[in-house]
């Protein structure tokens, strides 16, 4: 065999080290931490609402995108998986707005209240009644049976 031909065999690549992957984990899993720990102190701090409510869903953006990027392995898999995740994901998002817009307009309010009227209360009285006795309440009446069926017996 000359020097420029190609090799009878392919060489084996070298393995995929699990151990540089876990290392991807562990340092997300400690950035997911932080950015959590800067979420609980931005709920604590007084801010405008509108800032609050746009940093937090900043940060959870940040931190679900890189869950299904690491931990989904998204990273890692064919770019046509990832976009038919990402699909599904702009899917989701369009119905839960829709929906959203849609119980927040003004068609949702009902169009006229029902007036109830209050109880009415009956005056005090300037003496009281006295309490009737507690008695038993009567049994109902037995039911007679329709005309043509007799009752079924126990003993068949």
């Amino acid at each position: 065999m000359n020097a420029t031909s190609p090799p009878m065999f392919d060489t084996p690549s070298p393995p995929v080290h699990e151990a540089s992957r876990f290392i991807v984990f562990v340092r997300l899993a400690l950035v997911l931490a932080v950015i959590t720990g800067l979420e609980i102190i931005l709920v604590n701090l007084p801010f405008v609402t509108w800032f609050l409510y746009g940093a937090l869903v900043a940060l959870s953006l940040v931190k679900f995108l890189c869950v299904i990027f690491v931990f989904m392995h998204l990273r890692w898999d064919k770019v046509f998986c990832t976009l038919l995740f990402l699909i599904g994901l702009v899917l989701a998002l369009g119905t839960v707005a829709a929906l959203l817009a849609l119980f927040q307009s003004e068609a949702s309010v009902p169009l006229t209240t029902p007036a109830i009227p209050p109880p009415a209360v009956a005056p005090p009285s300037a003496t009281p009644s006295p309490a009737p006795p507690s008695a038993p309440p009567a049994a109902p009446p037995a039911a007679a049976p329709a005309a043509g069926l007799e009752p079924m017996s126990s003993n068949r």
